[in-house]
């Protein structure tokens, strides 16, 4: 029997963190032995007390406390650290803001032997839709999120695949030709995290999966999306949405990534518009700009 290792970040989010849980201790695993890995990222209320209160006679959920908050690329890390050290065959990141259909686990491990890394059809919680007056009552639950994920490597951007399209029963194939698996859901066997390391703590939060699957990609593994394996996110549920917040991580680590995976004349185009944010408007990109030319890494300046 296989041994997965299901790793969950939970920050301050019981209540949503438990949801999560809940769905993923309803899978079929007749074909795979799993164990959650419900790793507290240092959360300063009363998570921790929940959670042991919640699990204390539950031998598949496995509590782990960082004692501080190392981001989702540090938080991961120590689920990712546990798991290799009791040898699971295979690790799965899994968002703590995300429900997941009881054969979505069995549908992946069924592809492992094809695939190195990979991930599931993802939807929209239903309410949780970007573009939520687009969609007639019958869509709900069937929208996309994400086939996979695609790098637009002029500038330096990640999208999901297909994200925001109805799924009328054209998204049945699987996905090889991806460039990413969202951090949302991605299942690597041990041997992937063996051979390049776990995730990048440079990172701290956005960026860290598409960094570890292009390391993936160079090492010469291969990955896809498996649309018969079906979670829903609801989007935003553990960051809230855009914000300052996203405006910093996401500005300073898209550059960190070009300059460690991006041609010359790339890098050249992503100097030119760092020195045009350095005079923009918002307070956080121009940080993040600082910051990175600082080598200013990790949390870096975020409050």
């Amino acid at each position: 029997m296989k041994k997965i290792a299901i790793i969950v970040l939970n920050w301050k989010q019981a209540k949503l963190t438990i949801e999560t849980i809940t769905s993923v201790l309803k899978i079929k695993h007749d074909s795979f032995d799993y164990q959650i890995i419900l790793v507290d990222n240092g959360s300063s209320d009363d998570s921790l007390k929940i959670f042991n209160q919640e699990y204390k006679n539950n031998k598949l959920v496995k509590i782990i406390n960082t004692k501080g908050n190392y981001g989702y690329a540090g938080g991961n890390n120590f689920g990712i650290d546990y798991a290799l050290k009791n040898k699971f065959d295979f690790l799965v990141l899994l968002n703590n803001d995300v429900l997941v259909k009881p054969n979505f686990l069995e549908e992946l491990l069924k592809e492992s032997t094809n695939y190195d890394i990979i991930g599931p059809k993802i939807y929209f919680a239903p309410g949780f839709e970007y573009h939520k007056d687009r969609y007639q009552k019958k869509d709900l639950g069937k929208v996309i999120w994400s086939m996979g994920g695609q790098i637009d490597w002029n500038n330096i951007y990640g999208s999901n695949i297909s994200i925001d399209e109805v799924d009328n029963d054209q998204f049945n194939k699987i996905i090889n030709n991806v460039d990413f698996i969202s951090g949302c859901c991605l299942m690597a066997s041990r041997q992937v995290f063996q051979k390049i390391g776990k995730l990048d703590e440079n990172y701290f939060m956005y960026f860290e999966d598409v960094d570890f699957c292009q390391r993936a990609k160079n090492a010469g593994f291969k990955m896809a999306c498996i649309p018969k394996s079906i979670i829903w996110h609801l989007n935003s549920g553990s960051t809230n949405g855009p914000g300052n917040l996203q405006n910093y991580f996401i500005t300073r680590n898209r550059i960190y990534f070009a300059y460690k995976y991006a041609k010359t004349r790339t890098k050249f185009a992503i100097f030119r518009e760092s020195l045009k944010i350095l005079f923009s408007k918002s307070r956080w990109q121009k940080q993040a700009i600082i910051d990175i030319y600082s080598n200013k890494m990790n949390k870096g300046s975020w409050k």
